[in-house]
């Protein structure tokens, strides 16, 4: 007989982020729901975890049935299970992040009306305005939480300031956050494939510039780069020109 357990239990899911370089900045994938609750909103892909599933399977699975993409590099980021985040019930979900150092192509698929890679700066630009608008609305209704209602339907494309659904800006939030430790050493953390086995300075500058969303002085981070061994030349051959040499991770 199998083991029944009496006690009430909250419902799991896997939902990923996914972050790609663009010529505009960082950007991250978003699907726009089919189906209630917060039908027509922006959120991340994922789903609820099949019986008997490993929840990295589970989180694959979801990502390569609503926006086609499939071998995507994913680490777990942390669970989320705040009561009240689902309005289904109580739900915890274990999130995933990845780093494409390409952008590739998606397709909306199952639950997703629409999949689309979005700037990063507009979720995180938005979030602070929700937490402003939360401020002022709570100084003026004087104590409690102010009442908001679920994220509106979007029109099609990439939105340019979105309110997520669930919890998701939270959880892309705490993705960019991992994203930002890990540049201050990536050799240590190999989680994130931040570029090409081989690559230049340049492209290495530019890539610490899309995801920290500033410019950085060519001459001062090929110093820092090079004074701290984090890359190595790629091999004892020098190029013919300075800018076109190839350099390595660092990893002993």
């Amino acid at each position: 007989m199998p083991f029944t357990y009496p006690y009430p239990r909250p419902a799991v899911t896997c939902d990923s982020v996914v972050f790609t370089m663009r010529a505009d900045g960082l950007a991250v994938l978003l699907i726009r729901r089919r189906e209630d609750p917060f039908k027509g909103a922006w959120a991340l892909p994922g789903g609820f975890v099949n019986e008997n599933e490993a929840l990295h399977r589970a989180a694959a699975r979801e990502l390569h049935e609503e926006t086609g993409l499939s071998g995507v590099k994913l680490r777990q980021l942390g669970a989320f299970g705040d009561p009240g985040r689902d309005p289904r019930g109580h739900t915890v979900t274990v999130a995933w992040v990845g780093f494409l150092v390409a952008e590739k192509k998606i397709t909306a698929k199952d639950d997703a009306d629409e999949a689309a890679w979005v700037p990063i700066r507009s979720l995180l630009l938005s979030e602070r305005a929700i937490a402003k608008d939360d401020e002022a609305t709570r100084a003026k209704n004087g104590k409690g939480r102010s009442k908001r209602a679920s994220a509106p339907p979007h029109r099609r494309g990439p939105p340019t300031s979105v309110r997520l659904a669930f919890d998701h800006a939270k959880i892309v939030n705490a993705a960019y956050g991992r994203l930002l430790r890990h540049m201050d050493n990536p050799v240590r953390d190999p989680s994130f494939e931040l570029l090409p086995t081989r690559f230049t300075l340049a492209q290495l500058q530019r890539t610490y510039e899309v995801v920290l969303g500033r410019e950085l002085s060519a001459q001062a981070f090929k110093k820092q780069t090079l004074a701290t061994g984090l890359v190595v030349p790629a091999s004892l051959e020098r190029a013919p020109k300075p800018a076109a040499q190839l350099y390595r991770w660092n990893r002993r």
